[in-house]
């Protein structure tokens, strides 16, 4: 009897929120094989893993160019859009499709931002850890309507972003090297230009090249609030550090982080508002997003005869 090709899953969280795209793998004939961890595979881990894999769910495992020459893979499917942990250069010369999913996150990762520079705002998870601890402490906070707000990297989920802040009354920049002038009635500028304005500044920018550093924050608004649902690496956390110490930051939410799990001093600041990397974490655009990946993985596997 021929055996079923295999998959690895590496979300730890796949299927979860629905078993479909689980069952939708096993329907097409394939072996699932699940993440034993229950956490993101390091290097050696999925090396571990690989050898007698042919299709491979992934998150955010590092998937450069000595993983895959080392495995035996046929496609990857790319449970989100960001593409960074992906060596596409050596997938494509190796013969493994590659695809993603970059449609599924965009609604829910731009409603998180919002609600996150809102809860930012107006302190509110800062007031139910006093209340919590015993303090009765009314803090002022800011209204949304009529700030500026800095979107770095104007993509899909930006856009969206842009869209609900604007419904809301903000006024939004765009900071995008792919666009000049205004991007759909939204205004671009350079990062220096628009941060030197800005009452927020939202990264939804790829790469792990800090774009945050310490030349933007000498940029930067008195009292600017920061989030970051993107990547880890896009924030010099010396240099937010040192922000947040002075006063010259009023508030960062976190979604993505240098090192996951987080463990880091940012946890100290009562200005900070941390997530554990759940931008995509709403049931509809998680579903949505995992279908996707099975149907992608299931279609390069088929071309590829498997």
């Amino acid at each position: 009897m021929t055996s079923k090709p295999k998959i690895l899953i590496g979300p730890s969280s796949f299927g979860d929120a629905d078993p479909a795209p689980l069952d939708l793998l096993r329907e097409a004939g394939y072996e699932i094989v699940d993440n034993d961890l229950k956490r993101r595979f390091t290097r050696e881990e999925l090396l571990e893993r690989l050898p007698g894999i042919s299709g491979l769910i992934a998150g955010l495992e590092p998937l450069d160019r000595p993983v895959l020459e080392a495995c035996e893979l046929k496609a990857l499917s790319r449970v989100g859009s960001g593409m960074v942990n992906v060596d596409q250069d050596a997938a494509k010369e190796l013969g493994i499709a590659v695809s993603n999913t970059p449609d599924g996150p965009t609604l829910a990762v731009a409603e998180l931002t919002v609600g996150s520079l809102m809860n930012l705002l107006r302190q509110t998870s800062a007031m139910d850890r006093a209340m919590r601890a015993g303090k009765w402490d009314k803090r002022m906070g800011r209204q949304l309507r009529d700030l500026t707000i800095t979107i770095v990297g104007f993509g899909r989920i930006g856009r969206r972003t842009g869209d609900l802040l604007m419904a809301l009354g903000a006024k939004i920049i765009a900071v995008d090297p792919m666009y000049q002038g205004d991007v759909e009635g939204v205004e671009g500028m350079s990062l220096h230009d628009a941060l030197s304005q800005s009452d927020a500044v939202s990264l939804h920018a790829s790469g792990e090249t800090a774009i945050l550093d310490a030349d933007a924050f000498a940029a930067m608004k008195e009292g600017i609030y920061i989030l970051n649902p993107g990547r880890g690496g896009l924030i010099d956390y010396d240099a937010l550090y040192a922000g947040l110490d002075a006063g010259k930051i009023a508030g960062v939410w976190a979604d993505a982080h240098p090192q996951e799990p987080y463990s880091g001093d940012l946890l100290k600041y009562d200005q900070a508002l941390l997530t554990p990397h759940i931008g995509s974490y709403a049931l509809e655009g998680r579903i949505k997003m995992e279908m996707d990946a099975a149907e992608n993985l299931i279609a390069d596997m088929k071309a590829a005869g498997l």
